[in-house]
């Protein structure tokens, strides 16, 4: 049951490529993420006023009905004022999924030769891989007993936080393996 007071799902989240065609091909034909719309457009934006700019927007679906979109410019200094910058480890997209869809989709990112990165949280099992344009992108799956982990960590989260905001940094994951 949704509750009307918060957001019902991501819609979707938005980026920058340089080439349609690339981001295409990584999403729709290696990862597995099916090309739902691609609008061409035009517009003028706060950056470049009084300049009318072409640009293409195409949607890629995630299962619940999101997807991720991503804008690509016909005008050269758009394009590079606006272009998908590298970004560090910890700012990404997590797309939830099976173990078995992220089985093959890790098979597909490496028979692409696509460095995969794996990583056993405890909470979830992830791979990361960057797109074309060095978005990071996870790919997330939970463990059977998810929601039992999601229930404890609903009564604990704001006292762990409190603890954090006063210094406290022992750390709570305990079902994480050690490496």
């Amino acid at each position: 049951m949704s509750n009307p007071a918060l957001p019902l799902r991501l819609h979707h989240n938005a980026y920058v490529c340089a080439d349609q065609e690339r981001t295409r091909h990584f999403y729709e034909d290696i990862v597995g993420m099916p090309l739902l719309a691609a609008w061409i457009e035009e517009a003028e934006f706060p950056e470049f006023p009084g300049r009318r700019m072409s640009y293409s927007h195409a949607f890629y679906g995630i299962g619940d009905g999101g997807a991720l979109a991503f804008f690509n410019f016909a005008d050269p200094e758009a394009a590079a004022a606006y272009q998908a910058k590298k970004q560090p480890t910890f700012i990404h997209i997590a797309l939830a999924v099976t173990g078995e869809t992220q089985d093959r989709i890790k098979q597909r990112l490496e028979t692409a030769n696509l460095k995969v990165r794996e990583v056993d949280h405890g909470y979830c099992k992830s791979i990361y891989v960057q797109d074309p344009d060095g978005l990071l992108v996870e790919f997330t799956s939970d463990p059977p007993d998810a929601g039992e982990i999601a229930a404890h960590q609903r009564t604990t989260a704001h006292e762990t936080l409190r603890r954090w905001a006063a210094g406290d940094r022992k750390v709570n994951n305990d079902i994480r393996p050690h490496r």
